[in-house]
């Protein structure tokens, strides 16, 4: 009878049997001050009591097992094992790595590996012909493993980092933000899709993508890149990714959140700022740029803005932030006036004719004067001129 049953985790299977042993000298001791018509009946009914006991004890130790691919890693099984770990069915779960089918139909969960994506056995992956899965919601990209896993634990994971209920008004709004601001990326890069729609080359490179940072863990072709290296670097790399989304998901549920209602009672107060209604003022500074083209969406705003006014908290100086085209755009809806462009402090307010001038950037994205009059003067002049 086996008392002790772990599946090669901590406890050994000779610690069992020496429990098994003592427990059964216990009860012969014992049997000796029973009749012995009962002895037979009270042996079955202590041993049948101790397996169970056993079994409830052992249970309580046994490891769920999330399985993914050996050899080389990548950021999207690496977030995705990160991503389920943080649930509460796989909290602490093992993570195994292995392409052998006889290994991996015995996991709990799979991911990045085996050619099946079936929710209802938890099998998620995005390499087999005919894979077409997205999130929804107006997002198109072809899911990867980490948004598979996202698709459908991310609430859970974004609800245990927050502290939230998973009925919370707030959990979709974030869950919808944080894959389009992290989640889509890793997708992406994983299933080759362009960030942009152009047969030119990249003007620059860039390795420091997240992606980028986890492909440079993998050992190099001069290196150890046995399994053993290749798992600790692995871990590694579940532990960076992982950060950086827990990041992500509190930046997103603890200060992009709470600027909306800034930004939303910014946009409303716009006229009472300039009859153009091209101008807000931000009573609080807050990340208002994501909000702003969402909210003009929403609230049917005509006339697009151009331009954000607020305090500096530090300098206690106000400043002038020209609007982009959209979100990571380097290009502006309209720039400040190009004369004004690289100068600072007198010779600026000598030149706009607007007093207390701090500076203008040599891009004309920014710019910053001592008060609130001054600041929105210059928004106002730079509304018409060139």
């Amino acid at each position: 009878m086996a008392f002790v049953a772990i599946r090669g985790q901590d406890l050994d299977k000779r610690l069992g049997r020496r429990m098994q042993g003592a427990a059964l000298r216990a009860f012969a001791k014992l049997s000796h001050f029973l009749p012995q018509r009962s002895r037979v009946t009270y042996w079955a009914r202590q041993l049948r009591l101790f397996t169970v006991s056993m079994s409830v004890e052992t249970g309580k130790r046994k490891m769920v097992k999330i399985g993914t691919h050996s050899g080389s890693f990548h950021c999207d099984e690496a977030l995705g094992c990160w991503m389920l770990r943080q649930t509460n069915k796989f909290k602490d779960a093992e993570i195994v790595r292995t392409r052998e089918a006889d290994v991996l139909k015995d996991m709990d969960v799979v991911i990045d590996v085996g050619g099946v994506y079936d929710e209802s056995t938890l099998r998620f992956d995005h390499h087999q012909r005919g894979f077409d899965q997205v999130l929804g919601y107006g997002y198109n990209t072809k899911l990867s493993s980490a948004g598979l896993v996202y698709k459908h634990f991310g609430r859970e994971v974004i609800a245990n980092i927050l502290g939230l209920p998973l009925d919370h008004p707030d959990l979709e709004v974030v869950y919808l933000q944080v894959y389009k601001n992290f989640i889509e990326a890793v997708d992406a890069v994983d299933n080759g899709i362009n960030q942009w729609d152009s047969s030119e080359p990249p003007k620059y490179v860039n390795n420091t993508t997240l992606g980028a940072r986890v492909a440079h863990l993998n050992p190099k072709w001069n290196e150890d890149s046995s399994e053993g290296v290749l798992y600790n670097q692995f871990l590694k790399a579940v532990q960076l990714t992982g950060s950086e989304f827990k990041d992500a998901v509190e930046y997103v549920g603890r200060s992009w959140l709470p600027g909306r209602t800034h930004v939303k009672a910014a946009l409303e107060a716009r006229h009472a700022v300039d009859p153009s209604g091209q101008i807000i003022k931000l009573e609080t500074f807050c990340p208002w740029k994501e909000h702003l083209y969402d909210l003009e969406k929403e609230l049917g705003v005509e006339a697009p803005i151009l331009f954000c006014l607020y305090e500096d908290d530090r300098e206690k100086k106000w400043r002038i932030q020209a609007v982009s085209v959209g979100p990571g755009s380097f290009e502006n809806r309209r720039s400040m006036p190009a004369a004004w462009r690289g100068l600072r402090d007198a010779a600026l307010s000598e030149l706009s004719g607007i007093p207390g001038c701090v500076f203008c950037h040599a891009s004309g994205f920014i710019g910053g004067n001592s008060t609130y009059e001054g600041v929105l003067e210059m928004a106002r002049k730079s509304l018409t001129m060139e």
